[in-house]
C-alpha cells in the first residue's frame, strides 16, 4: 500500500516521500471517492446497458433505438477553449491555435494519482481508435521534476503530449478542483462538456463519435453552462446544489442568488458562495452560508453584509 493507504503503489511511486504525499492528501482523497463512484456508476452503467438491450425498441429499417440508458449532454453555446500556447515534454509547441478541425479531450492529470493512471489506458486506445479524428493532450499537475514524469510516460506507453500544469493554464481552465478533469472540445474549438472523475471509457466513445457526427447509441441533450463547466457562469444560475429557494418571492431569490455571486465561501477555496456550492456539493461551509442568506432574503433583510474573505 501507498503512504496514504489508499491505494496500491505503482514501483514509481515507492520512492515518493511521505511528507509530499500528505501535503497531496487532500486531491488524493478526492481521486479515491472518484474511484469509488466510478466503480459504482460502472455497475449501474452495466445492468442499465444490459435491461436495455434485452427490452431494446427497434426502430425503422430493424435498427436499434437510442439507449435510453445513455444520455449525451453538451453546452448549448460552447464558450471558445482557453488559448494557450506550451511546449509538450517532447519540446513540440502544443497550441490551442491548432485544435479546430478535430475533436480534443484535454485531461489534467498527475503521476502520483490512481484514477489518473487507471485512465490513461482508455486515452491511449481512444487516440489509437480516432486517430485523424481526435486529439488527446495530457495536462500534468505534478510538481516533481520533468524528467521523473517523462520516465513514467515512456513506462506507461503514453503516445499523447503531455504539457506541464502552470497556475495560468489551470486558472484559465477555471481551475482544477479534482484529478482527473478532462475538457471536451468540438471540431469548432468550443468546449462542449467537463467531467470530474473517473469515466467509463464508453463515455468519452459516445461523445467523441456524436461530436464528429457518427452514429450513437444515445440520447443527445443541451443544457445551459451555468458553472458546470466554467464556474464563472455560476453567476447565470438560477438553481444551486443544496440550497432552497422556494420560500422566496422572485425579488427575494434574485437578491439572495446576487449576495451568492459577490460574497465569498470562508472554506479557503477562494471561490463565491454560489461557485464553492457548484464546485464542491459536500461543503458545509458553503451551505451554510448559502442558508444564512437565504434565511436574510426571507425575512426581507434591507441590506447584505460585507463580502466574506477567504481564510
Amino acid at each position: 500500500m501507498s503512504p496514504c493507504g489508499l491505494w496500491t503503489c505503482l514501483p514509481c511511486l515507492h520512492n515518493e516521500k511521505v511528507n509530499e504525499m500528505s501535503r497531496r492528501l487532500p486531491i488524493i482523497l478526492l481521486c479515491a471517492a472518484a474511484v469509488a463512484l466510478f466503480a459504482a456508476a460502472a455497475v449501474r452503467y452495466r445492468t442499465l446497458s444490459v435491461h436495455a438491450r434485452q427490452n431494446g425498441v427497434k426502430g425503422a429499417g430493424g435498427a436499434s433505438a437510442p439507449n435510453a440508458a445513455a444520455i449525451i449532454r453538451f453546452v448549448k453555446n460552447p464558450q471558445p477553449v482557453p488559448a494557450f500556447a506550451a511546449k509538450d515534454l517532447d519540446g513540440n509547441t502544443v497550441s490551442t491555435a491548432d485544435w479546430p478541425g478535430k475533436v480534443t479531450l484535454v485531461t489534467f492529470w498527475a503521476t502520483w494519482c490512481p484514477p489518473c493512471r487507471a485512465e490513461i489506458p482508455a486515452l491511449i486506445s481512444l487516440q489509437k481508435q480516432y486517430p485523424d479524428q481526435l486529439r488527446v493532450i495530457g495536462i500534468s499537475v505534478d510538481d516533481s521534476p520533468v524528467e521523473e514524469v517523462k520516465d513514467f510516460v515512456k513506462k506507461a506507453g503514453i503516445s499523447y503530449p503531455i504539457v506541464m500544469a502552470t497556475p495560468e493554464i489551470a486558472r484559465k481552465f477555471g481551475g482544477v478542483p479534482a484529478l482527473p478533469t478532462s475538457f471536451v472540445i468540438n471540431r469548432e474549438g468550443g468546449v462542449v462538456q467537463k467531467h470530474v472523475g473517473l469515466y467509463p471509457s464508453a463515455v468519452y466513445d459516445r461523445e467523441i463519435r456524436a461530436l464528429l457526427g457518427l452514429p450513437v447509441d444515445a440520447t443527445i441533450e443541451t443544457f445551459e453552462d451555468t458553472g458546470q463547466i466554467f464556474l464563472a457562469n455560476a453567476a447565470h444560475a438560477t438553481e444551486l446544489p443544496g440550497v432552497d429557494f422556494l420560500k422566496l418571492t422572485p425579488d427575494q431569490k434574485k437578491a439572495a442568488l446576487k449576495r451568492m455571486n459577490s460574497e465569498n465561501c470562508t472554506c479557503g477555496c477562494n471561490l463565491t458562495i454560489a461557485q464553492c456550492r457548484i464546485n464542491d456539493t459536500a461543503c458545509e461551509v458553503s451551505i451554510g452560508l448559502a442558508k444564512k442568506i437565504v434565511e436574510d432574503a426571507a425575512r426581507g433583510a434591507a441590506s447584505s453584509p460585507a463580502v466574506h474573505e477567504p481564510k
